[in-house]
């Protein structure tokens, strides 16, 4: 796999999943799921979904931040 979630993708997606997951839990919801799954693209920096589209938005990042993303991009 290719890190193909930048630093800021990575907040956004770690912030607004623990949101869902907080309103999913509030509201014994299944909503909750989907913060699950924003939360894990953003541990693990890739996101299935920007492939069909070719979206990278860790192409503007420096080579140092995507290597411990457990992507294994080796940037």
């Amino acid at each position: 796999m290719k890190c193909n979630v930048g630093k800021t993708d990575k907040m956004i997606r770690a912030i607004a999943g623990i949101a869902i997951i907080i309103v999913g839990v509030i509201y014994s919801s299944w909503f909750g799921l989907i913060g699950v799954v924003l939360l894990g693209t953003a541990l693990i920096r890739f996101c299935p979904a920007y492939l069909p589209f070719s979206i990278d938005t860790s192409k503007n990042d420096d080579s140092s931040s995507c290597g411990s993303g457990g992507c294994g991009c080796g940037r």
